[in-house]
This record gives C-alpha cells, structure tokens and sequence, in this order.
C-alpha cells in the first residue's frame, strides 16, 4: 500500500437490489442485486475506471446486496476486498423484509420516540446504530492511511455522516436525513495530524 499521510474514503451505497425494487424494509434480510443493480454498479466501475480512481481496498458489508456490488466494482478496478459485518444494514427487527403497507398497517408511527428506542420492536434504534457507525469508522483508521472504498447500506451511511461531521441523533428521527439512491456515494478525506475531515464530494444518482 503505498505510503500517505491522510486517508481518502469513498462511502457507496449499493446498487438496487431485489428487496428494494419490491419496496421492502430489507434491514438485515439477504437480497441479491436486481440485473438494473448490476448494470449500476458496472456503469460505475466504468466510470471510475475513466476517472482513474484507485483503491487500495474495498471493504463491504457482507449481505449479499452490497457484496456483489463491492466484488463487480473490485473486479472491473483490480482492487482487493474483504468482508465487515460492522458494516451490515441496520437490524431493523421485526420490519425485516416486510413491505411499506405492512410497516405502515403493523407498527403505526408511536407520538414520541427516543434516539433510545429499538427499531421494529427488537431492532436497532438511532443511538445504536449511530454508535455502531462510529465503531466502523474508527476502525478504518486503525488501518494504514491509504484509500478506501466502502460497500455498504442507506440506513448506516446516514449516521456514518452524522458520526463524521458531529451531529447528534434526536428524538423521533428529527435532524438531517442523507438521501442516498442506489449506487450514491460520499468521498471524504481525513487527515490525522489535524483530526480534519473534508468532504470532496457527494452524490446520489436517481
């Protein structure tokens, strides 16, 4: 890995999965990629490879969804890649795979709701999953400075950014809300020696 002294992180939703097209709360539920999220994540792979992004790593969660998305992208680019389940969808308990009408018809919107409260009855709520966030981006720098991509869901990367730019969870899920369409990704740079964030950049393809 050739020697930096900062870290250059790409954050990449996946590409539109079976459960996404059927309007699913997939959560930790396995779908696979539909043949339109393979053509995202290969468009691009050709993009990148245009614009001659390099990647020392890739690292994606390992539900199926993601995976795939990170083993076409790694393979198009010649990038190695390895498997994090810190990097999993949110456990969103017993809304797993069940369809917007049925979260809607069997777990109604309560008055009020802490950061505290579990999602889906048994799932991971706001605090949690913001702390799990903050877990896998401090884990990304204990490895060498270098660049990195990372595979991963639209629940998580919601409060990777909140954990990266420093905002807090609130009640009801009040506060900013990142909207990343499949395949949207955010470039982020970090230099150590400053504890400085920079984010080159964002996007998120309809």
């Amino acid at each position: 890995m050739a020697e930096t002294k900062s870290f250059d992180f790409v954050f990449l939703r996946h590409g539109e999965s079976v459960g996404n097209a059927e309007e699913r709360f997939q959560g930790q539920s396995d779908y696979p990629l539909t043949e339109a999220g393979r053509a995202q994540a290969r468009a691009l792979a050709e993009r990148w490879l245009k614009e001659q992004m390099e990647f020392d790593l890739a690292v994606t969660s390992p539900l199926v969804r993601a995976k795939e998305t990170a083993q076409i992208i790694a393979e198009m680019l010649n990038i190695p890649f390895e498997e994090d389940p810190i990097w999993m969808e949110r456990d969103n308990g017993a809304m797993s795979g069940l369809t917007r009408d049925e979260v809607v018809r069997l777990f109604p919107e309560p008055d009020f709701r802490t950061p505290y409260d579990s999602f889906g009855e048994s799932g991971e709520g706001d605090w949690e999953l913001f702390l799990r966030a903050g877990r896998a981006v401090h884990q990304l720098l204990k490895r060498p400075p270098g660049k990195y991509l990372i595979v991963t869901h639209g629940g998580l990367l919601n409060k990777v950014m909140y954990a990266i730019l420093g905002i807090p969870v609130q009640a009801n899920s009040n506060g900013p809300s990142f909207r990343f369409h499949n395949t949207g990704f955010a470039i982020f740079n970090y230099a150590p020696s400053r504890h400085q964030w920079r984010l080159v950049r964002l996007e998120s393809p309809n």
